[in-house]
């Protein structure tokens, strides 16, 4: 059960109330709602890394899944792993994250790489010059860039999920954010 109840839709500025009535019923948008200042900003960022990125699609939904799996948040898991599908990726890739096998030797290197990155930024502020490097080699400085930006949205998103124990109620796919639809807001 959610820490908090929906907020109030009449209580809402005109703006929010509008931008509310673009997307799916979905409980995590009502829980980002009670902050009305950000959360279309919100909404906004997530359409952008749909849109807006150099990073590939399955690039991304790499770093998500793995965001997921190390802030223990199995309603972003639960969403993205149809994506990671639609996105590129195979199920056995998936269920390596899921793992936490981060030097199975059925990852590609660059793979290898962009997880063991994903992971040792969730965990900790800082990552050695190595694994850099490994990253340096695979991603461009515009990429690494935009899988900070995408772990710190993620890792935000999560905790919104873990602490106020926001109910997975249904899964979508990007295929409606990438469409340009109001769709997803994650």
């Amino acid at each position: 059960m959610p820490r908090l109840a929906d907020p109030d839709p009449n209580a809402f500025p005109a703006d929010v109330r509008e931008l509310l009535s673009t997307l799916p019923p979905d409980p995590m948008v009502k829980m980002l709602a009670h902050s009305v200042g950000t959360v279309k900003l919100f909404v906004d960022l997530a359409r952008a890394q749909f849109t807006s990125l150099e990073l590939p699609a399955r690039s991304r939904e790499l770093v998500v899944l793995t965001v997921a799996e190390y802030a223990e948040c199995e309603f972003e898991a639960a969403q993205h792993r149809p994506m990671a599908l639609e996105a590129g990726l195979d199920q056995r890739v998936i269920e390596i994250i899921s793992a936490r096998d981060l030097d199975n030797p059925e990852l590609s290197p660059s793979d290898r790489a962009l997880i063991r990155f994903t992971a040792e930024v969730v965990r900790s502020p800082r990552i050695s010059d190595e694994l850099f490097d490994q990253v340096r080699h695979v991603l461009s400085e515009r990429e690494i860039v935009e899988v900070l930006q995408v772990v710190g949205y993620y890792w935000s998103f999560s905790r919104v999920c873990t602490v106020l124990d926001v109910e997975l109620t249904k899964v979508y796919s990007d295929e409606r954010v990438v469409s340009g639809d109001a769709g997803r807001a994650d």
